[in-house]
């Protein structure tokens, strides 16, 4: 009898360090593609590829390298750290991505706003009054404008999402409708509108939702289109998101990735490296960040998929605790 329970345990305790070892791997594995993703285009590394291409330098063979020791130094962590539940391992996760969101939706926020305030003086003629001709010329340029501009704003944002404690969406929604009404109350009250007006909107509408989607996951607020799933046990129903974050989940978020940045011409590097704007007049200087918000929506989705495996495990296991009302337990 102690044997057979003995035996269960350890079957439990297999299982949970399968599932820790491969979410980390994932995460680790994700982090070190996307550092040599950068080195290989940004700084013309020739790619851990190029191993397995024939004669390599030795800067490929470090570059892949990385990899079985990043990935084998966080299994180690996982093996080590046997008390740490799936449900808190899924909290960490979560938490950290709620960060990138708020980040992402403050930035997002703060862009669009000073963006717009520049592309209304440029527009009307107001902005040489204020900050001279030079500077006039260089925000007229989307390579100026993205890095003195933008970047400074994603700075920003990142220190506002240090303190902040939520996640900024709502009120993201709610300008959304202040500019949509604005928009209409300047054409049919006054017969004024500008290529800004519009583009604001459409900036702040791709970043609600594709930003909103790692948190709606979390929170369970995605659609489900079944007949059998609500009458499952949850249980059963553990097993079935599990296997379905794995086959469709991160598998989705990995191909959106890597279509979207392998090479310098890829759909999303290409727009993002040359600050590429809309032939919209003098519209906002944006197109190139909304290019980078599917990016942004792959990455924050692959983390949370990443919880959710884990989150979906634990069901399985019956562990203590719920998705939604966590008792996290160090167990």
């Amino acid at each position: 009898m102690n044997s057979s329970i003995s035996t269960e345990h350890g079957s439990r305790d297999t299982l949970k360090f399968i599932t820790r070892a491969f979410g980390w791997a994932v995460l680790a594995h994700f982090t070190i593609w996307m550092v040599n993703n950068i080195l290989n285009l940004s700084f013309d590394w020739p790619g851990a590829a190029a191993v397995f291409r024939g004669s390599a330098p030795a800067l490929s063979y470090l570059q892949l390298l990385v990899y079985p020791l990043v990935i084998g130094g966080v299994i180690n962590w996982v093996w080590r750290s046997e008390h740490i539940s799936l449900r808190a391992d899924a909290l960490k996760i979560s938490n950290f991505n709620a960060f990138l969101v708020r980040w992402a939706f403050f930035a997002v926020l703060l862009i669009g706003l000073t963006d717009m305030v520049i592309s209304f003086l440029r527009v009307e003629g107001f902005l040489e009054a204020v900050v001279g001709k030079q500077l006039t010329t260089d925000l007229g340029r989307s390579a100026f404008r993205g890095p003195w501009i933008h970047i400074p704003m994603m700075i920003l944002g990142f220190v506002i999402a240090l303190r902040a404690k939520t996640l900024g969406f709502h009120w993201l929604a709610l300008l959304i409708v202040v500019a949509e009404l604005a928009i209409v109350i300047t054409r049919f009250v006054f017969s004024y509108e500008q290529a800004f007006m519009g583009d604001l909107v459409r900036f702040w509408y791709a970043a609600l939702f594709l930003f909103a989607s790692a948190y709606t996951l979390l929170e369970e607020g995605h659609v489900r289109v079944d007949i059998f799933y609500a009458g499952m046990k949850n249980k059963t129903k553990g097993f079935l998101n599990a296997v379905s974050t794995l086959l469709l989940g991160i598998t989705l978020c990995w191909t959106i990735i890597i279509v979207c940045l392998n090479g310098k011409g890829a759909i999303v590097y290409g727009p993002v490296t040359n600050f590429e704007v809309s032939q919209s007049g003098f519209g906002m200087y944006v197109k190139y960040l909304m290019a980078a918000f599917l990016v942004i929506f792959a990455i924050t989705m692959l983390i949370q998929f990443v919880s959710y495996l884990m989150e979906s495990v634990a069901d399985y296991r019956e562990d203590e605790g719920t998705r939604l009302n966590r008792e996290v337990v160090a167990h």
